[in-house]
């Protein structure tokens, strides 16, 4: 049995570190140092999402979990890493979407930490500090291109196929085979008859959003005839992992990134589809008698679904403004049935940092939408603009998941992976059309017999020899 404590935070008073798991994480670490800058995200990946976060270290009070040990390893392998001709180990430089994180993560552990004045408040918060603030960090100094967000996304996909097996043995065994190594429930959980397979993750609900916001990232690979077959598994086993998960959140989050990936047709009047999005939001508020937020409380996809409890979760979010705004709050289960679960991110931003970190949280989603728009205007090629739609679309699947899961297990990494390769792989295209000259076109006056011969007023053969009818404006 593992013995757990009623301290702040909770979590277990003892070591709890499978022998696997041990040669796992030094064998990661150890390739973190060993490999070249560009491939160390894969055992970075795969460690992250394959070991349960339970696994961990207890010492003097601190729970020094492998997760938060990988996190660290990968942090400063990437700050030592500065490549030739690179000003920044982060791609594009500081971005206003690094500063909107950062602040919402430090606002976040300030605010909890004053809640509590307590010495354990403080140590957990610094925990909290590491495991975001770094592992963002981390992941921004390792994904720096498109290469790199190709790999990174490769390795999702075969991450797939392992969770899928598992998961699927848990709905046959009632078995977590990740649960043989301890720190995560060995059976799963069970509601309304339905089982709930959830892997390595802390719950199914994870589990699946993780799977769901892969997939329109996948439909980059299939774009690529070499990487096709691997795209067709991926989708495959992230929608057998959904499908697993008896829940409605991850299934609604995989029909949202599946329909913003066809909406590419419609690229090109994306602010009509926003208007109508939102004309369709006021009618639908005008004619229910309940908020519109109750929408949710209508969708039940599995038959064993919490839609109501987070419609209720929102409904009085709003209602206690007044209790929150400020610096979050600890009373959020005074608030009604069930309203300690906060399966909402926004809301749980709120609760835990007030209204400053639940807008910089918002500014985060907002940035990556406007730079993702910005760079595609700017792309050169249809497979520039492929990659940047389907980042979009998988920022999109993350928004609508958002409503209905809180990301308190690994699956942060997957949104920290997201937003590093959004700011990667815009990056070349935005610094380009901000340092690129302005130009002008020069109209050159030619003689009559010119004109008469057919040349117009911008032939170039009137130009003086060596000189572009494009010339740099003066400044």
């Amino acid at each position: 049995m593992q013995a757990y404590t009623i301290r702040f935070g909770g979590g277990a008073d003892q070591t709890i570190l499978h022998p696997a798991v041990l040669v796992a994480m030094l064998l990661a670490m150890a390739l973190f140092f060993v490999l070249p800058r560009r491939y160390v995200v894969i055992p970075f990946l795969v460690t992250i999402f394959l070991v349960p976060q339970g696994q961990q270290l207890y010492v003097g009070g601190v729970h020094l979990f492998v997760n938060r040990l990988l996190v660290l390893g990968a942090f400063i392998r990437g700050m030592i890493s500065k490549e030739p001709r690179q000003r920044s180990v982060y791609a594009g430089g500081w971005t206003s979407i690094d500063t909107a994180t950062v602040c919402y993560m430090v606002i976040v552990a300030a605010a909890t930490t004053m809640q509590y004045m307590t010495v354990p408040a403080f140590v957990n918060q610094v925990g909290y500090v590491w495991d975001y603030v770094l592992g963002y960090l981390a992941l921004r100094t390792l994904v720096r291109d498109e290469r790199d967000a190709v790999l990174a996304i490769q390795c999702c996909a075969a991450l797939t196929v392992i969770f899928a097996i598992t998961m699927t043995i848990e709905q046959k065994e009632m078995m977590n085979v990740f649960g043989l190594l301890g720190g995560i429930l060995a059976k799963p959980e069970v509601r309304e008859g339905k089982i709930r397979s959830q892997g390595a993750f802390q719950h199914a609900l994870t589990a699946g959003t993780f799977a769901a916001t892969a997939i329109p990232l996948f439909f980059l690979m299939w774009k690529k005839r070499v990487t096709r077959w691997l795209a067709a598994i991926g989708i495959v086993c992230a929608t057998v992992m959904v499908v697993d998960t008896q829940t409605s959140t991850s299934l609604m989050t995989e029909a949202a990134g599946i329909f913003a990936v066809f909406l590419w047709s419609l690229r090109k009047k994306m602010k009509t589809v926003r208007i109508t999005l939102v004309v369709g939001l006021i009618a639908l508020a005008m004619v229910m008698k309940a908020p519109v937020w109750f929408v949710i409380a209508h969708v039940d996809l599995t038959g064993s679904s919490s839609s109501y409890q987070r419609a209720e979760l929102i409904d009085q979010f709003i209602n206690h403004f007044s209790n929150w705004w400020l610096m979050g709050t600890t009373a959020a289960s005074t608030w009604g049935w069930d309203m300690w679960d906060a399966q909402n991110m926004y809301v749980s931003i709120g609760e835990a940092g007030g209204l400053a970190a639940l807008v910089f949280y918002i500014l985060v989603i907002s940035r990556s939408f406007s730079r993702l728009g910005n760079a595609r205007k700017r792309a050169q090629s249809k497979q520039q603009e492929w990659l940047l739609w389907f980042l979009g679309a998988a920022l999109f699947a993350h928004v609508v998941a958002f409503f209905g899961v809180n990301y308190f297990d690994q699956a942060r990494i997957c949104w920290f992976l997201l937003i590093s390769m959004i700011c990667a792989t815009t990056a070349p295209l935005l610094n380009r059309s901000r340092t690129m000259p302005a130009q002008v076109v020069v109209h050159v006056n030619l003689p009559a017999e010119a004109q008469e011969a057919g040349t117009t007023a911008r032939s170039t053969s009137a130009l003086p020899s060596g000189r572009s009818r494009f010339l740099p404006r003066r400044r």
